[in-house]
C-alpha cells in the first residue's frame, strides 16, 4: 500500500478518475506488445567510423528489413541503394541532387518505400511513442501517412496527394531525410554498451558525442574508461596512460583537435631531452593517419619515451602510497641495474633494450625531475579543466556503471574475479572484504568519489589512485589479469617476460555451472538469464565462438579496433535481443567504399514472444498501474478529493 502523501503527489499529474483510469489503461496495453530490441556493442575503441556506420544500419538489421518488405519487388541493387539513403541520408540525397537523380519521380517512390519500412520498424511502438520520435515539423504527415489503409480508394486518393504536395512545395528532400533519421531511431530501441569506447582507435570523441545523443543508452566501464575517467580527476599516473597510449597508435587527433589538450610542452620536452635518441622502442603504431595533427613519427617516439618514462614513475610512487595494492614487484625501474644496464623481474635478469634515461636519478628513480614536474602539472591542469571531455566523463558517470542486470541479462566489461577453485576473489579495503557482486558496487562507489568527492578530501585522493589500480591491478575487474607487461614490452627482448595470466574467471566461465553461479550472485534465475561480456577478443580465424557455456555466457569483444582484425578476422560483434530471438551480427572491417552490412545469425530462439509485460519495463508499469488503481480507489472512497474544472 502507498503512503497517502504519495497518492496525493500522483494526483497533481492525474487529478481526476477519469485521468488515472486512462492511464492505467494506456500502460496496460503497452504491457502487451513486444519488447523493443536491444543492441550490446562491445570495445569500441574510439572506432568512431565504423561505430557511426553500425548505429545508423542498425548493424544489418535494416537491411533485412528491407529485402524482407520489397524481396522478389526490387532488384538488391535497389535495396542497397535504399539502404545506404537510409544509413546516410543527407549525404546521398546531395550526391543524387548533384547529378540530377533526385527528380519528382524518383522523390515519389522513394517516400513510399520509405514509409513501408517505417511501418514495419514501427509496429512494435505504440503511436504515442512514435510521435514523440518523429521531427515536429513533419510529425503530422508522416502519421497520416503511417496510418493510412492503402486499400481504401478514398484514402489511396489521400495517400497521393501529400506526397504530391511534399513534392510540389520542394520539401521532398527533407521529407526524405526525416524518414530516413525515423527508421535509424525506431530501430534500435535500447543500446548498451559493455565497455571501452576509449584509446587506440582515432576519435572515442566523437563516438561520445553519437552517444550523448541516443535516446536510451547505458555503458559498462572497461579498463580504458576507467583510465580516461582517472585522467579527469587528475590522476597523474592516468594522464601519462592516457596520452602513451594515445601517441602509441599515432592518436593525436583525439587529444588536440577532439579535446583540445596542448602537447606542445610535452613534444617539446622530449625533443630537446631526447635529442641524440632514436628512441627505436617507442615507434609509434600508425593504423589510422592524422587528419588534423600530423606528427612527425621521430618525434612521436621521443614523446612517446618521455610520457612512458614518467608513467613508470608516478606509478611507482602510487604503489608506495598504497601496500594493500600487493604491487611492489611491478616498480620495475627500481630494479634496474643502470650500470651494467639490466633489468630483474620476479627473480629472473634480463638485458634491457634501451639503456638511455637522462631523466632517471640511479638513487631515486621515483623521483621526478624539475622539468618533469612541471610538464606533469601543466598537462593536468588540461585534464582537469576540460570542458568537453568533463562533458563525456560526467555522461559515462550518468549513463555508466560497473554491471548492469537488465531483462535477465547480466552486462559488464571485464570479470568477476574468481580463483582457481571457482571460488570469488576478494579484496581487502579498510579492513572489509569483498568479492563477487559486493566487490563490483564497492568499485562503483569507489569510482564516483575519485570524480564528485571534495578535491584534495582524503576520500578523493585514495579514489583518485584507486582508478589507477582499477587500470592495471592484479584482482581488478575491468582489467582481471595478474599483472600488466607493459614495462617489458619496452625494455625486455624474451616473449616469455611479456606474459599477462589471466584471471581464472577467463576460463572457469566457459563451464555453464559458473555462469550459473554468477547469475546467482546478481540476483538473476539460472533459466533464460545470459551473462554478456566484453575485453577478450574472440579469436574466430582460430575458431573460436563468441557463445559459450551452452548459450549462457556471450563475448562480444571480436575486434571493433583495428589493432585486433589481424588476430581475430573480423570486426567484432552487435548482440541483438529482439522480442523473437537473440542474434550475432558478425562484422566486416569497415571500408567506406564497399558494402559492409554485418552477417546477421539466429544464437537463440525465444520459446514464446517476449513482451513488455515480461521485461524489467514491464515490471515497472505494473507497479505503476498498481499505484493508480490505488489513486482511483483513494478518489471514490472520497480519501483524496478529484479536482473539479
Amino acid at each position: 500500500m502507498r503512503s497517502l502523501a504519495y497518492l496525493k503527489l500522483m494526483a497533481r499529474e492525474y487529478p481526476t478518475i477519469k485521468a488515472a483510469s486512462s492511464e492505467i489503461i494506456n500502460l496496460t496495453a503497452i504491457q502487451g506488445l513486444p519488447k523493443g530490441t536491444e543492441y550490446f556493442f562491445s570495445d569500441l575503441h574510439g572506432e568512431y567510423e565504423a561505430f557511426v556506420h553500425l548505429l545508423k544500419s542498425a548493424s544489418g538489421v535494416i537491411r533485412e528489413k528491407i529485402t524482407e518488405t520489397f524481396s522478389h519487388i526490387i532488384p538488391e541493387k535497389e535495396e542497397v541503394a535504399l539502404a545506404n539513403l537510409i544509413y546516410y541520408p543527407e549525404r546521398i540525397m546531395n550526391q543524387l541532387e548533384l547529378k540530377g537523380l533526385a527528380d519528382g519521380d524518383w522523390q515519389r517512390v522513394t517516400i513510399y518505400r520509405l514509409v513501408q519500412i517505417c511501418k514495419v520498424v514501427s509496429s512494435k511502438y505504440t503511436r504515442s511513442k512514435v510521435r514523440k520520435k518523429m521531427p515536429p515539423e513533419f510529425a503530422y504527415i508522416i502519421d497520416e501517412l503511417l496510418h493510412v489503409d492503402y486499400n481504401d480508394d478514398n484514402k489511396r486518393v489521400y495517400y497521393n496527394e501529400i506526397i504530391r504536395s511534399i513534392i510540389d512545395i520542394r520539401v521532398g528532400d527533407k521529407f526524405i531525410i526525416a524518414l530516413c533519421e525515423l527508421i535509424q531511431n525506431l530501430t534500435i530501441d535500447s543500446l548498451h554498451i559493455i565497455g571501452d569506447i576509449f584509446d587506440r582507435g582515432p576519435r572515442a570523441d566523437i563516438i561520445m558525442d553519437e552517444l550523448l545523443q541516443f535516446h536510451d543508452v547505458d555503458i559498462q566501464w572497461g579498463n580504458h574508461d576507467i583510465s580516461w575517467m582517472g585522467a579527469a580527476t587528475g590522476n597523474l599516473a592516468c594522464i601519462c596512460n592516457v596520452l602513451r597510449i594515445a601517441i602509441s597508435y599515432n592518436s593525436f587527433d583525439v587529444l588536440e583537435d577532439g579535446y583540445g589538450i596542448n602537447l606542445r610542452p610535452l613534444s617539446m620536452f622530449a625533443a630537446r631531452i631526447y635529442r641524440e635518441d632514436p628512441c627505436d622502442r617507442f615507434v609509434p603504431q600508425i593504423l589510422d593517419e592524422n587528419i588534423y595533427d600530423a606528427v612527425d613519427p621521430g618525434l612521436a617516439a621521443k614523446m612517446h619515451k618521455a610520457i612512458a618514462v614518467i608513467q613508470f614513475k608516478v606509478e611507482g610512487q602510487i604503489i608506495k602510497r598504497h601496500p594493500e595494492y600487493e604491487m611492489s614487484d611491478r616498480i620495475l625501474i627500481e630494479a634496474i641495474d643502470f650500470d651494467r644496464g639490466v633489468v630483474t623481474v620476479e627473480g629472473k635478469e634480463y638485458p634491457m633494450l634501451d639503456k638511455f634515461f637522462p631523466t632517471v636519478d640511479p638513487k631515486e628513480p621515483l623521483k621526478l625531475s624539475k622539468e618533469e614536474g612541471e610538464l606533469l602539472h601543466t598537462l593536468q591542469l588540461s585534464f582537469m579543466h576540460n570542458e568537453l571531455l568533463h562533458k563525456h566523463i560526467r555522461f559515462l558517470y550518468s549513463h555508466g556503471s560497473m554491471y548492469k542486470c537488465y531483462n535477465s541479462n547480466l552486462l559488464y566489461h571485464g570479470c568477476i574475479p574468481m580463483r582457481e577453485d571457482g571460488s570469488f576473489e576478494e579484496i581487502v579495503v579498510d579492513h572489509h572484504a569483498y568479492s563477487g557482486k559486493a566487490l563490483m558496487d564497492y568499485v562503483d562507489r569507489k569510482a564516483q568519489n575519485a570524480y564528485f568527492m571534495p578535491e584534495g578530501s582524503a576520500e578523493s585522493e585514495d579514489a583518485r589512485d584507486f582508478m589507477w589500480y582499477l587500470w592495471c591491478g592484479a584482482k581488478s575487474p575491468v582489467y582481471g589479469k595478474g599483472k600488466m607487461t607493459t614495462f617489458e614490452h619496452y625494455f625486455i627482448e624474451d616473449p616469455s617476460a611479456h606474459k599477462e595470466p589471466m584471471n581464472p574467471y577467463y576460463r572457469l566461465s566457459m563451464k555453464e555451472e559458473t555462469c550459473d553461479k554468477i547469475l546467482e550472485e546478481f540476483g538473476l534465475p539460472k533459466k533464460g538469464s545470459h551473462i554478456i561480456n566484453g575485453h577478450v577478443p574472440v579469436k574466430i580465424k582460430e575458431g573460436e565462438s563468441p557463445v559459450k557455456a551452452r548459450g549462457k555466457l556471450f563475448l562480444i569483444d571480436g575486434g571493433l579496433s583495428k589493432a585486433y582484425q589481424t588476430k581475430t578476422g573480423i570486426a567484432g560483434y552487435t548482440l541483438i535481443y529482439n522480442s523473437n530471438h537473440l542474434a550475432l551480427a558478425e562484422h566486416k572491417p569497415f571500408d567506406p567504399n564497399k558494402e559492409s552490412t554485418p552477417k546477421v545469425s539466429v544464437v537463440e530462439n525465444m520459446k514464446n514472444r517476449v513482451m513488455v509485460a515480461d521485461t524489467d519495463k514491464g515490471a515497472e508499469l505494473a507497479e505503476r498501474i498498481a499505484d493508480l488503481k490505488e489513486l482511483v480507489a483513494a478518489y471514490r472512497d472520497g480519501v483524496i478529493k478529484e479536482k473539479v474544472e
